[in-house]
């Protein structure tokens, strides 16, 4: 029969500081784990400050010290010391140890609990949920274990290792045998549950702006959608955010989720006010604006906003800023007695992107005040004002391609870390995966940025502003950050990526460029806004990827690459030849 013993694992919705929470968090997982029987339940890292005691701790390989604890926690458990290290539970019928390594300070929602024995998963709970608690269990023989663990291979490499030290306690695991049910058995294998990286782009940064405004205590969210397909995407993961919510509320297991919708929508408790779908959610906590120009701006970008915001059900404005950017300018030439141009209009390079800039800046600013005044608008009388969002992607970040203080500055940014093109195959997955045709819209336009006049034969383009593609650069941004590459061991790297098609020669004009652009608009990422942190080639200065803001030049770099390209001789400059085929 073996030794039979039920196991729990759990989720838990934890925040710094919330000490009270955290403890009716971690006390209501343990009640539920006592429910379903469980003998050992296990939490994650950090669902109690005791990475405290682990910096108290000497940095050793399996060392094991006697510290004393502290006399609030003496008072409730009689002990005065406790060992802490690298170290085992013994218990009468088994041993236990935990490793906790850094699970927790990588990636939001990286993985989820389960229980695997021998190599098979038997218990899993959900990497995405709004779920505060969420405990999973599973009954296990541990004769498997034993038996799984004296094969030959794995004995001998143990037998030279160093043995930790192991804490006895006096109790047991699994049930005595007189005790044990011959109707209850070990839990079945299961089929192992993930989620493509599309679909952790709509869960993910889902579950953590939805924590992210109720635990705010604000009215909403307000984001300014140009008709992009950046702003699109931080759409469609607010349309995803209030599925969820609609999901919850209907499914009737959470009510911490209607409890915290009637809050935020500004309804009292005990409101019979019930959401029929996702729309009527997003209606209620979801606004956006189309902030145009006359002559800069487009009727398929102003379409393209209109009809989104109608198919989520977002509080949708529409209006042209043109009045506010001539005041501005107005101003500047009642001052300087200087008029910026367009540089299709005679105008400098810097008079052109200065023009640029107000627009975008005064788009921010235009942002934060109808945030304030529109929950009032609206005929709000609680407190709370909206959250705004922004939707630079991490390739924007990256090379730079953004005004400091425009609508890249918001309260949060759900999409700050993640490609434009990895966000693009999230919008095709949306498209069908929440049945929203008007997405492919969004996926075909050229990306631009409509910061200057639109005439018969002039359109800007993203691209031909940066010099370089997005595909590009987000080749570049893992190359940089993942693979941690300078400027020669990047240009190695692409000649083996691009060779095919390009010379030696100018894959270096290209690595050098992007380096070029990249260390004169570092400083922006000292002010980027918080962004969720999704995937490892972030270059968020703030939280994640600290490096200088001010770059010298990269010239030893750079002469190294030109030695090299040189002793190739004509190799070094020659474009190979390539069809579509070798793509």
């Amino acid at each position: 029969m073996g030794h039979l013993t039920t196991l729990a694992t759990c989720n838990l919705n934890q925040w710094a500081l919330d000490f009270d929470g955290n403890q009716k968090r971690i006390v209501e997982s343990v009640r539920q784990a006592r429910a379903a029987g469980a003998s050992l339940r296990v939490g994650p890292e950090l669902e109690i400050t005791e990475q405290v005691l682990k910096l108290l701790h000497r940095k050793a390989v399996k060392l094991v010290e006697e510290y004393y604890l502290p006399r609030i926690i003496t008072k409730v458990t009689g002990q005065s010391k406790v060992p802490i290290g690298d170290a085992v539970i013994s218990t009468l019928d088994t041993c236990v140890g935990c490793e906790t390594c850094e699970e927790l300070f990588r990636l939001y929602y990286d993985g989820s609990c389960m229980i695997v024995i021998n190599g098979r998963v038997v218990a899993q709970g959900s990497q995405f949920s709004l779920q505060d608690v969420e405990v999973v269990t599973a009954t296990v023989d541990l004769e498997e274990v034993r038996s799984y663990r004296t094969s030959r291979s794995r004995a001998m490499q143990a037998k030279d290792s160093t043995p930790y030290r192991r804490i006895e306690v006096g109790m047991s695991l699994s049930s005595n045998s007189e005790d044990v049910d011959p109707m209850v058995g070990p839990s079945k294998q299961i089929e192992f549950k993930y989620h493509l990286p599309e679909e952790e782009i709509a869960l993910g940064p889902a579950c953590f702006l939805w924590d992210y405004l109720r635990r705010s205590r604000q009215a909403g969210y307000f984001l300014p959608l140009s008709g992009g397909i950046d702003s699109c995407a931080t759409a469609v993961i607010i349309h995803s955010m209030c599925r969820l919510v609609d999901q919850a509320i209907k499914k009737g297991d959470n009510p911490q989720v209607l409890a915290d919708l009637l809050r935020i929508v500004g309804e009292e408790e005990d409101s019979k006010w019930r959401p029929q779908d996702p729309q009527e959610i997003a209606k209620r906590i979801f606004h956006t604006a189309y902030m145009g120009m006359k002559v800069n701006s487009s009727a398929d970008t102003r379409a393209r906003a209109r009809d989104l915001g109608e198919a989520i059900g977002s509080y949708h404005l529409n209006f042209d800023i043109d009045t506010v950017v001539s005041a501005v300018i107005a101003l500047c030439t009642a001052v300087t007695s200087f008029t910026p141009k367009y540089k299709m209009y005679g105008g400098t390079p810097v008079s052109n992107l200065a023009l640029q800039n107000i627009q975008a800046r005064l788009r921010m600013v235009l942002a934060y005040m109808f945030a304030q005044l529109l929950p009032t608008v609206r005929g709000r009388t609680k407190p709370g004002s909206l959250l705004v969002l922004g939707s630079a992607n991490v390739d924007e970040s990256l090379r730079g391609y953004l005004t400091k203080y425009d609508c890249s500055s918001a309260d949060i940014n759900p999409i700050g870390a993640i490609s434009k093109t990895d966000l693009k195959r999230f919008i095709l997955w949306a498209s069908k995966g929440f049945d929203m045709p008007l997405l492919q819209s969004f996926i075909d336009a050229p990306p631009t940025a409509e910061l200057e006049p639109i005439t018969d034969d002039y359109t800007q383009s993203d691209e031909v502003d940066m010099g370089m593609s997005y595909n590009e650069l987000s080749m570049y941004g893992r190359l940089r950050k993942v693979d941690k590459l300078g400027p020669y061991g990047m240009w190695r790297k692409l000649l083996h990526e691009w060779g095919h098609m390009l010379s030696p020669q100018e894959i270096y004009e290209k690595t050098r460029s992007f380096f070029w652009y990249y260390s004169i608009n570092r400083h922006k990422m000292t002010t980027v806004t918080p962004a969720y942190h999704a995937e490892q080639y972030s270059p968020d200065d703030n939280r994640f990827d600290l490096r200088p803001f001010l770059y010298p030049s990269f010239d030893y770099a750079y002469r190294k690459i030109e030695r090299t390209i040189k002793a190739m001789g004509v190799a070094g400059t020659k474009r190979p030849e390539f069809t579509e085929k070798d793509e």
